[in-house]
């Protein structure tokens, strides 16, 4: 029977740590950064099933491609699953990375697909390389799955190296689809340039994305999947009608009007993720001789590796009793010293007081 399995990821739904590392977006938008008065005359009847027109238009105009090519879906992982249920029968392969979040493996796994795992490693700076994906490929591939960039490491999968795996795609399985899940691509750093989105590179691309980790705005449950293929945009639009008939046009409105403030927020949380990554990354400089860390390319995000000097089993406990969370490396298949760290959710100082308490719990277990 096909089912979910659970991973402890979903503890981040409880109740939050008094110092939280463990998130992975930046800080909350608050309903009254985008409500206005006349969203009092929406109409609360059944939206569109391919999504609002006005948010299509919006989601299309910053990737360069037209409104009917998007399908808005229940948050980014909704639109996973509707790709993976209509291109992937059970025993096909999915070609996709570990370390992956999760909740994307689960899909596939509970599709019973046939999983090959190109593996990355903290030594190796999480880089995917076209050779390494070339490699898992076969005539049997129906969907190759990247993040870019990555979670849990923040690092970038370039444009030239994606451009690259399609070419190998087109030669070895024509008709698979190559999904990038670029949920974290316009997080960057400052005045850092945005990476350009995937979509562009042919019509076996897909883009999954949402506004739920860059714009603060998760609990929308705003997603998208864009396809110049007007045939699987067809099909994406009767599986999300056939699974939850449309998203809610409150929570649509409202990501319109995200839209139209984005340059503003954007800003403000590229400043916030620059500043907040400078304070990490000198930390990890301060603490060098008991941690290590791969610095990420955009987002939200990183991940910090104990030294062998760090007893792994007094640090759990001396983290926990100083109110410390990070993300287990283990959750999405990393080795277990390996943590994920969410630097982009707490203010400054609050990101400076967690990881003093960090510190301290490290050198207690060294």
């Amino acid at each position: 029977m096909a089912t979910f399995p659970r991973n402890e990821i979903m503890s981040l739904t409880a109740e939050q740590a008094q110092h939280e590392l463990g998130e992975s977006y930046g800080p909350d938008l608050r309903l009254a950064d985008v409500l206005t008065p006349d969203l009092a005359e929406l109409e609360l009847g059944y939206g569109k099933a391919a999504g609002d027109p006005r948010l299509r238009s919006a989601i299309a105009e910053r990737h360069g491609v037209q409104p009917d090519q998007v399908v808005v879906t229940v948050g980014g992982m909704h639109g996973i699953f509707l790709l993976s249920y209509l291109l992937v029968e059970r025993g096909e392969q999915v070609v996709t990375t570990a370390p992956l979040f999760p909740m994307t493996r689960n899909i596939y796994e509970s599709l019973g697909a046939d999983v090959r795992v190109i593996p990355l490693s903290f030594d190796d700076g999480y880089r995917v390389t076209a050779d390494a994906v070339r490699a898992q490929l076969t005539a049997d591939t129906k969907l190759v799955s990247l993040t870019t960039p990555q979670n849990p490491s923040g690092v970038a999968v370039s444009l030239e190296t994606l451009q690259e795996i399609v070419i190998a795609m087109d030669a070895v399985c024509p008709d698979a689809c190559l999904m990038v899940d670029e949920t974290y691509r316009v997080a960057a750093y400052g005045d850092d340039p945005v990476a350009p989105t995937a979509v562009s590179l042919g019509s076996k691309v897909v883009s999954v994305a949402s506004l739920s980790k860059c714009h603060g705005a998760a609990g929308l449950r705003i997603g998208w999947v864009i396809s110049t293929d007007a045939g699987l945009v067809e099909r994406l639009t009767t599986a999300k009608f056939s699974t939850v008939v449309s998203a809610s046009p409150v929570t649509e409105a409202l990501a319109v009007r995200v839209f139209e403030q984005e340059d503003e927020i954007l800003g403000v949380r590229r400043r916030w993720l620059e500043e907040n990554l400078l304070i990490t990354q000198e930390w990890v400089k301060e603490n060098s001789d008991v941690v290590e860390w791969v610095r990420p390319d955009a987002g939200a995000l990183c991940v910090v590796r104990l030294k062998p000097g760090v007893d792994l089993e007094r640090f759990r406990p001396a983290a926990a009793e100083r109110g410390v969370r990070l993300a287990d490396g283990d959750w999405f298949g990393d080795e277990e010293r390996v943590f994920r760290l969410g630097f982009g959710y707490l203010a400054a100082g609050e990101l400076k007081a967690a990881l003093d308490a960090l510190r301290e719990a490290v050198h207690a277990a060294h």
